[in-house]
């Protein structure tokens, strides 16, 4: 993991699992109090807007940085929305070998994706299994 994490944030999101694994993701939000703190975790793996990330997760900027404060309380699919993307994060950072490298990927239009960023793929679960699958191609050699 990037050493521009902070430690905090990194020990936060240690048991987050790959999100090449579903059900283990799916038992992890079911069995984890997911809370403003993981949007708080999100956050800090990346350097993008408020906006482009409450975007992803079907709310508006402002109802994100509401549920970014302690006490808020969470839908169930934004909360396994939230831990897919960390998952995301934590698999990309590690490929880009950091942050600002990953985020430059996400934003880049894409050859390989018809020209779309792998951003715009962020909104659902599925969207985001298939750039993590991306990932994975690129740790294998593949010019994605």
């Amino acid at each position: 993991m990037n050493a521009a994490i902070d430690l905090a944030t990194r020990k936060g999101i240690e048991g987050v699992p790959e999100i090449t694994d579903l059900t283990k993701l799916f038992l992890y939000v079911n069995s984890h109090d997911i809370n403003a703190r993981y949007l708080n975790f999100l956050k800090a793996l990346t350097n993008l807007s408020d906006d482009i990330i409450s975007g992803w997760l079907s709310i508006n900027a402002r109802t994100f940085r509401n549920y970014r404060k302690a006490g808020a309380s969470l839908k169930h699919n934004t909360k396994e929305h939230v831990v897919a993307l960390i998952a995301l994060y934590k698999h990309g950072i590690d490929v880009f070998e950091g942050q600002d490298n990953f985020d430059r990927w996400l934003t880049t239009p894409n050859y390989t994706l018809d020209m779309k960023s792998p951003t715009d793929f962020l909104d659902t679960i599925s969207g985001i299994k298939f750039i993590d699958d991306r990932l994975t191609a690129i740790e294998h050699g593949d010019n994605v």
